[in-house]
């Protein structure tokens, strides 16, 4: 039963990533594409790692390990982002 599930969740987690670079070849703003991408990305990684936690519990410190550095980096990779578009923008206005 516990290789259902990891399998289950690699497979959802494969699925969100190429959910969400499927969201590339939209017509949006880069911005929009590049949120999708990494939520998307992101989920899809820790869907992955909970499955291995599940397939391979002996190595459970450096999986837990890497969700929780999965987490934190990306949040602060979309709040620099952000940060960067938002003074890119206002850069521009002063310019124009």
């Amino acid at each position: 039963m516990i290789d259902v599930i990891s399998y289950t969740c690699i497979g959802v987690g494969m699925v969100f990533w190429f959910w969400g670079t499927s969201y590339l070849l939209g017509n949006r703003s880069v911005l929009f594409k590049l949120h999708s991408l990494s939520v998307a990305d992101t989920l899809g990684s820790m869907a992955i790692i909970v499955g291995l936690l599940l397939k391979i519990p002996g190595v459970w410190p450096l999986l837990l390990l890497a969700l929780i550095w999965l987490a934190i980096w990306n949040t602060m990779l979309g709040y620099v982002l952000a940060y960067c578009s938002s003074s890119a923008e206002t850069a521009n206005d002063t310019y124009e």
